[in-house]
C-alpha cells in the first residue's frame, strides 16, 4: 500500500512554519508497513491544492492532508478534496456541539467562523480533536483513502495515534522495520566502497546511506507480511556490515556519541573531567544532556582565556609562549590539569581556532587540538576542520568524545 502526505499551508512554503508533521507521519508510516514515495507542500490556494490532491489522488493508495482546517476563510482543505471528489459538504452536528463546548469551558462565545470546522464531506468518519475546534476526518473513495487532519501537532498527533493508526493498521497487509547504524571516522564514499557488493546486491533488506555533520547513517530496512517478524532479515546484513566497518560503528538506532560515551563511563564507574577552549562547553552540554552523568561527570572547564589555562589549569606560561594556545602541548597540558584539579579517572580537552578570525599561515582557522589524559598516559591529536565555526566545534567535539569512547572500549585511537 503507497501512501503520499500534502501539507497546506502558506507560511510552510514561505518557511515560517517548521514542517514537523510530515516527518512525524512518514516515521509512523513506515512503521505500519505503508510505502511514502511522495511529500509536498503547497500554499491555501484552493486550484493549487485541487491540482495537488488530484494527481495524489491518481497515483496513491493513501492520501493524508495536514493544515487548512482552521475557521477563516483560507482554510479550505476539506472543502477543495470535497469539490475534488465530487462529494457535498453536510453540518456534523456532533463536532458543532464539541466546538460549543470547548469555547464553553472558557468562558467564551464560539465566532460564528468556527462552526465552519464543524461542516464536513458527506459520508466521511469524522475524527475528534480533543485538543482544539478542528475536527479531521477519512474518507473512502473508488477503494482509496484521503485522511484529512489539523496541522498543529498537538492536535495532529493524537489524533493520529488514536484513529488513523489502527484505520490504517487494518487496510496494511505488510509491516517495515528499520535499523540505523552509526558511523564516524569514515566518509560515505569510503562506506561505499567497503560495502558495495552489499548494496548492489540488496533486495530485502534495502540499504541507505544518510550523510551528517559529524557522521555517516546506515539504513537497513525490511518489509514482511504482517504477523512476521522482520529483524531476521536485518540482522546479517548487519553483522557484514559491522564485520566490514569495524569499531567504526560507534552505535544503533537512538544512539549518540555522547549517549555511548556516558553509557560506558557509567558502566565502568569512572569520573570524567572535560576542560575545553574552543568548543566553549559544548562537548561537556552534549554529556549532560545523557541522563544519569551526574555519576560520572566531575567538572566541566571552559578555559577560554590564556589566564584560566594557566593560572585554573596549570598550563605553564612558558608553553604557551613557545607553542601558542593552539599546540599539542597545550592541550596536553590542559588535559593534565583538568584530570588533576578535579580528582578524576579520565580527563578530555580541546584547543583551536573556530574562526571566523585568528588563523594565520602556520596555524588556519579549523586547526583543533584534542587531548585525552588518564593516570597511564596521555594522547593529543592534531585535527584541521573546514566549514563555519559552528561546525568547526560540533565536529572537534564529536572527535573529542569518540576518543573518549575508544579510550573506554581499549580499542585504537582515530
Amino acid at each position: 500500500m503507497n501512501a503520499e502526505i500534502i501539507s497546506v499551508g502558506t507560511e510552510l512554503l514561505m518557511g515560517q512554519t517548521l514542517n514537523t508533521d510530515a516527518q512525524y507521519l512518514a516515521q509512523k508510516l513506515s512503521e505500519l508497513g505503508i510505502n511514502l514515495y511522495y511529500q509536498t507542500t503547497v500554499g491555501d490556494n484552493p486550484g493549487r491544492l485541487k491540482q495537488t490532491f488530484l494527481h495524489a489522488f491518481s497515483r496513491s493508495d493513501v492520501v493524508i492532508t495536514t493544515g487548512g482546517l482552521g475557521p477563516t476563510e483560507d482554510d479550505l482543505t476539506k472543502e477543495t478534496i470535497a469539490d475534488a471528489l465530487g462529494i457535498k459538504m453536510v453540518l456534523h452536528e456532533e463536532s458543532r456541539r464539541r466546538i460549543k463546548e470547548f469555547f464553553g469551558k472558557t468562558g467564551l462565545v464560539p465566532p460564528v467562523s468556527n462552526f465552519k470546522q464543524a461542516v464536513m464531506p458527506a459520508g466521511a468518519v469524522v475524527i475528534k480533536n480533543d485538543q482544539g475546534t478542528a475536527p479531521g476526518c477519512i474518507i473512502e473513495k473508488d477503494g482509496k483513502s484521503i485522511v484529512i487532519l489539523p496541522g498543529p501537532p498537538r492536535e495532529l498527533i493524537p489524533m493520529f495515534e488514536a484513529d488513523v493508526m489502527p484505520y490504517l493498521d487494518a487496510r496494511s497487509g505488510r509491516v517495515i522495520a528499520s535499523r540505523v547504524l552509526h558511523i564516524f571516522g569514515l566518509g560515505e564514499s569510503l562506506i561505499e566502497e567497503r560495502i558495495i557488493d552489499i548494496v548492489q546486491a540488496q533486495t530485502n533488506p534495502t540499504i541507505a546511506p544518510y550523510a551528517a555533520l559529524t557522521e555517516v547513517a546506515l539504513r537497513i530496512t525490511a518489509s514482511c507480511r504482517k504477523g512476521e517478524d522482520p529483524r531476521p532479515l536485518i540482522r546479517p546484513v548487519e553483522e557484514e556490515i559491522r564485520s566490514r566497518l569495524g569499531d567504526h560503528v560507534y552505535g544503533a538506532d537512538d544512539d549518540t556519541m555522547e549517549k555511548v560515551a556516558a553509557r560506558l563511563l557509567i558502566e565502568k564507574r569512572m569520573k570524567l573531567a572535560v576542560a575545553e577552549s574552543c568548543t566553549g562547553g559544548m562537548v561537556t552540554s552534549r554529556l549532560v544532556d545523557v541522563p544519569g552523568i551526574s555519576a560520572s561527570l566531575v567538572c566541566g572547564i571552559v578555559a577560554y582565556d590564556d589566564s584560566v589555562k594557566t593560572g585554573l589549569l596549570g598550563v605553564p606560561e612558558a608553553v604557551i609562549r613557545e607553542y601558542g594556545a593552539v599546540s599539542a602541548e597545550t592541550a596536553e597540558a590542559m588535559a593534565k590539569g583538568a584530570l588533576k584539579i578535579c580528582t578524576a579517572d579520565i580527563s578530555l580537552a580541546t584547543t583551536g581556532i573556530a574562526g571566523p578570525s585568528g588563523g594565520t599561515a602556520e596555524k588556519p582557522v579549523g586547526l583543533v587540538y584534542c587531548g585525552l589524559a588518564t593516570g597511564y598516559g596521555i594522547f593529543v591529536k592534531q585535527l584541521q576542520f573546514s566549514g563555519d565555526r559552528e561546525k568547526i566545534r560540533m565536529r572537534a567535539s564529536m572527535y573529542v568524545l569518540d576518543m573518549l569512547r575508544r579510550e573506554l572500549l581499549g580499542i585504537r585511537q582515530l
